[in-house]
């Protein structure tokens, strides 16, 4: 696993071991990474279910001022704090070791540009939590959820709607927004 472009690119990242880890793959990051490349510059974004912390360490690398990584795994968390020192971005990052539900008592609302989702597969987490985060997105952002492709994701949440989505085989990517308002 490695950085894609930007300021650390081609750095190899530190993955976690063990059978339920699933690291997202270069081919669907980049497709990930793909539709917002231009607007990264500058942006805020939260990495949940943060893993090796590999999106939002992309998202830094490719212009983002600051990221947020959240998971609840110690392990994670040392990988995450391992990956950042090793790209030169620890000073750009916040960490925190907490369940995502902690996580949303404690964030203030409308605060990310990007919110970057890769939750354990087949625990029906996604929809759960998707508008506690549709709270925490600003107007001009968006989220992107990576997810297996036999999940039914909705076609809207409060003022975010379903734009794309990007299918890798077993994996898709929907990428949610806020809906434009309509002129008369």
């Amino acid at each position: 696993m490695r950085v894609i472009t930007g300021s650390a690119k081609g750095t190899h990242l530190k993955t976690l071991e063990g059978l339920d880890v699933r690291p997202t793959t270069d081919r669907v990051k980049e497709g990930m990474f793909s539709s917002i490349q231009f607007d990264l510059a500058g942006s805020t974004v939260l990495d949940l279910f943060a893993g090796s912390g590999q999106l939002g360490i992309e998202a830094l690398s490719r212009g983002a001022k600051q990221a947020v990584f959240v998971d609840h795994s110690p392990q994670a968390i040392k990988v995450i704090k391992e990956n950042l020192e090793k790209t030169g971005f620890t000073s750009k990052a916040q960490v925190y070791q907490k369940e995502s539900e902690q996580f949303f008592a404690y964030c203030p609302d409308r605060f990310f540009d990007f919110i970057f989702l890769d939750p354990p597969y087949r625990k029906d987490i996604l929809q759960e939590i998707l508008p506690n985060l549709a709270k925490k997105i600003k107007e001009s952002g968006k989220m992107i959820c990576e997810h297996e492709k036999d999940l039914e994701m909705p076609e809207k949440i409060f003022n975010l709607r379903l734009k794309k989505e990007y299918f890798y085989g077993k994996i898709v990517v929907s990428v949610y927004a806020f809906e434009e308002e309509e002129s008369e």
